[in-house]
C-alpha cells in the first residue's frame, strides 16, 4: 500500500444503517478530494440486499456484494445495528481473509463489534461507543477493552468510538497512509479539526446514579445542596440535618446514590461548570467560583483530571460563542 498508489476502500452497509455513519468514510476518502487527484477508490457493498433502507428514512442502492472485500486494501465497517446481532458467517470469513492478505480492517463505532467477532482483536486493545462498553466486554472477554480513547490503532486493525470520533479515525488513516499535509488539507475542506489524537478521551458522562424516587430526609437535604452547589457543604453538617450520625449518613448516601458524597458533589460541580462554559462568557475564574470550587487552580486540576482537556478547550469545543475573557 505505497503512498503513491490508489488504495481500494470497501465500505460495508447493512439494512437500517445510520446515514451519518455511512457518509463519514465517503466524505473523507472520496468527496473531500476536491480539485485534487483521488488517492482512494471507494466502493459500497452489502451482504444480500441491493436496495437497503437507512435509519434516516431514505433508501440507497448498493451495486456490490461482499466479494469486493477480496480485493480491498481497506475494509471499513462503519457501524452495526444497536441490537448487536451476530455477524453473518460470510462477512466474518471474508474479513479474516482480507486481514490475512494484508488489508486494513476498520470498525467505526459499533463496527468494532464486527471486527471483534472475527477473533482478530483477541489479546489486543479496542474501543467502541462508550454506551456499549459493558456489552463489548461481556461478548469479547479476550479483547482488552478501553472505553476512553477516540480510536485505537494496531497495524492492520483500527477501532473507534462513536459518531464524530469516526471522522477523527478516518482522518488518522489518511494521515498514516498519505501524510499529515493531505490530512490537514482535507480537514480544512470539511471545516473540521485537523487532528484529535486517538488518546483523547471520549466525553463520557460520569456514572452517578439518578436521584432516588423515594422522598426521604436524605434526598430532601441533598435537593437543598443541589440548589446551593457553589456553597461549602460538610458531611457532618448534612448528617446533622438528616438527624443521622456521620457513619449512617455516609452509608445511606452511598446506598442511594452509588458513590460517596464528595464524589457526587464534585460531579455536580463539574457538570455545572460545563454548562457555564458552554452557555456564558464568564471567565474561567468566575466559572470556578460559581461552580463551588473557590480556587481556579483547584478547578482546572479537577477538570483536567476528569475530562483530559482544559476548561478553555471544553468551551472552544462545545460553546457556540467565543469567550470574552480567558
Amino acid at each position: 500500500m505505497g503512498k503513491s498508489s490508489v488504495k481500494k476502500v470497501a465500505l460495508v452497509a447493512f439494512e437500517g444503517i445510520s446515514a451519518f455513519h455511512l457518509s463519514v468514510p465517503c466524505l473523507v476518502f472520496q468527496d473531500a478530494f476536491i480539485d485534487r487527484q483521488p488517492m482512494f477508490e471507494l466502493s459500497l457493498c452489502s451482504l444480500h440486499q441491493r436496495e437497503i433502507s437507512t435509519g434516516s428514512g431514505f433508501g440507497i442502492v448498493v451495486d456490490e456484494g461482499l466479494d469486493i472485500l477480496d480485493a480491498a486494501d481497506i475494509v471499513i465497517v462503519p457501524s452495526w445495528p444497536n441490537s448487536l446481532p451476530p455477524v453473518p458467517a460470510e462477512l466474518r470469513e471474508r474479513l479474516v481473509h482480507a486481514h490475512a492478505r494484508g488489508a486494513m480492517l476498520v470498525g467505526l463505532c459499533l463496527g468494532a463489534f464486527v471486527i471483534a467477532e472475527t477473533g482478530l482483536l483477541d489479546g489486543k486493545t479496542a474501543t467502541t461507543h462508550w454506551a456499549f462498553s459493558e456489552a463489548f466486554r461481556t461478548r469479547f472477554p479476550k479483547v482488552e477493552f478501553d472505553s476512553q480513547p477516540l480510536f485505537i490503532e494496531h497495524d492492520q486493525l483500527i477501532t473507534s468510538a462513536g459518531t464524530a470520533a469516526s471522522l477523527d479515525c478516518c482522518l488518522q488513516i489518511i494521515r498514516r497512509l498519505c501524510g499529515s499535509e493531505l490530512a490537514n488539507q482535507l480537514a480544512r475542506v470539511m471545516v473540521t479539526a485537523p487532528f484529535r489524537s486517538g488518546g483523547q478521551q471520549q466525553y463520557i458522562p460520569s456514572p452517578i446514579a439518578a436521584r432516588p424516587e423515594k422522598v426521604t430526609s436524605l434526598t430532601q437535604v441533598i435537593d437543598q445542596v443541589e440548589k446551593a452547589i457553589n456553597q461549602a457543604h460538610s458531611i457532618d453538617s448534612l448528617a446533622a440535618q438528616c438527624a443521622m450520625s456521620r457513619r449512617t449518613f455516609t452509608r445511606q448516601f452511598k446506598a442511594a446514590y452509588g458513590c460517596t458524597f464528595n464524589h457526587w458533589l464534585l460531579d455536580q460541580r463539574l457538570k455545572l461548570s460545563q454548562q457555564l462554559l458552554e452557555s456564558s462568557n464568564y471567565s474561567i475564574s468566575q466559572v470556578a467560583e460559581l461552580s463551588g470550587f473557590g480556587s481556579e487552580s483547584v478547578y482546572r486540576k479537577h477538570f483536567k483530571t476528569a475530562f483530559q482537556i482544559t476548561p478553555m478547550q471544553w468551551r472552544t469545543t462545545f460553546s457556540g460563542t467565543a469567550p470574552v475573557t480567558p
